[in-house]
């Protein structure tokens, strides 16, 4: 048995962890653009980074250092540090070359611009800012936000049947290129557990399948998409099952946070698939839903245009029937294995669903009883004019 309750301090309510976010002059006005997480231990690290084949030189450094316990992470914005090839990878190492005495396998993360090189003496002197006694989790999230209207922090203290506890916190960013296979995200999670890597990286594995890799927002996959644990074990306590509950509800939260801040948006909203032949083709159907610009700028126009749903569903390539689907908007059946329910008063009520800031899209394909889950949001002109000025 154990009892997970939320706490405060993001990743600094986890025992020995450290954070802030400094201004290195990357970001306009003086804004804080560099954040740092730091363990006065070294830490048990699990990772999961994007499926794009340009993974940045961020993500490709770290996996060439192997399994390496680390107490320090760097982490600037407005730079990706990605399609920089093998100059990208020895900027890394010159930076951190820089950092403080006390760091043990530092490790940096990055978002921003695509293909320029990390402007590296504005960075080096940014962390000659880091003050390692800081634990300013909110400065930190702040600092590596980019087209992000808000910061992204949470933290579980998770009690024991014997007594013992730990605590897990978190920061995040993620509001763009967010797509089924990661977003265009940074999440760092710490936590005083005394996981092992190798089980904490096959939790971490099981609980990424519905949480990030649920959630949409445009569509694009990342080259920069990365998650990390660090577990520097000093509450001494750690149980499974309830490290991975307290996990996913650190994840699921931070994702939903980035659909909901995704850019322009003003929908969050669940794609539940349930009567799929699997689990796999629910997966499907539920991705291709939260995926589609049709669907996204009906959401957008709060029309209820269950057609679009269909045609998704239809066009995803799983098991589907005209004669066995069932679509509703949140407790409003629309269509019903053949029989179209959308009247005119059915259509005024949709669209008062519609108007909500949350609902759920159900679809039962009726063929078996797989399910899915998938979360996303709508699309409308404030996204084309966020990324059509990105890079000025």
């Amino acid at each position: 048995m154990y009892n997970i309750i939320y706490s405060s301090g993001g990743v600094c309510a986890s025992e020995g962890f450290f954070a802030d976010g400094v201004s290195a002059g990357l970001k306009k006005e003086n804004a804080k653009d560099m954040a740092f997480i730091y363990s006065d231990v070294p830490c048990e690290v699990a990772s999961v980074f994007t499926t794009n084949k340009m993974a940045a030189a961020p993500i490709r450094y770290f996996c060439s250092l192997g399994n390496v316990q680390s107490n320090f992470v760097v982490i600037n914005s407005k730079n990706a540090n990605a399609m920089t090839g093998q100059a990208g990878i020895e900027d890394i190492k010159e930076v951190l070359s820089h950092c403080p005495q006390e760091v043990q396998n530092p490790i940096m993360s990055s978002t921003g611009v695509i293909g320029v090189r990390l402007p590296k003496a504005k960075i080096i002197d940014g962390m000659k800012l880091f003050d390692l006694t800081k634990r300013d989790s909110a400065s930190a999230s702040r600092a590596i936000m980019t087209t992000d209207t808000f910061a992204k922090e949470i933290a579980f203290k998770v009690s024991l049947s014997d007594g013992s506890s730990f605590n897990i916190g978190a920061i995040a960013k993620g509001a763009g290129m967010i797509n089924p296979a990661m977003a265009t995200m940074l999440c760092f999670i710490t936590t005083d557990a005394k996981a092992m890597r190798a089980e904490m990286q096959e939790v971490l594995d099981e609980v990424v399948k519905t949480t990030f890799n649920a959630i949409s927002v445009d569509g694009d996959t990342s080259t920069n998409d990365t998650v990390f644990v660090l577990a520097n074990g000093k509450s001494g306590s750690y149980e499974r099952e309830a490290f991975k509950e307290a996990l996913f509800k650190v994840m699921h939260f931070l994702a939903l946070e980035m659909v909901r801040d995704g850019e322009g948006a003003t929908k969050l909203v669940t794609y539940k698939v349930t009567g799929a032949r699997d689990d796999r083709e629910a997966e499907i159907a539920a991705k291709a839903l939260s995926d589609s610009l049709l669907v996204k700028t009906a959401l957008f126009g709060e029309d209820p245009n269950w057609g679009r749903i269909a045609s998704t569903i239809g066009a995803s390539g799983i098991e589907a029937y005209e004669e066995k689907l069932k679509i509703s908007f949140d407790n409003l059946c629309v269509y019903d294995r053949g029989e179209i329910l959308f009247d005119a008063e059915m259509e005024k009520k949709c669209a008062v669903v519609m108007q909500h800031q949350k609902f759920t899209i159900s679809c039962d394909i009726g063929v078996g009883d797989g399910s899915f889950k998938a979360y996303g949001c709508d699309l409308g002109h404030e996204y084309v004019k966020i990324n059509a000025d990105y890079r000025t």
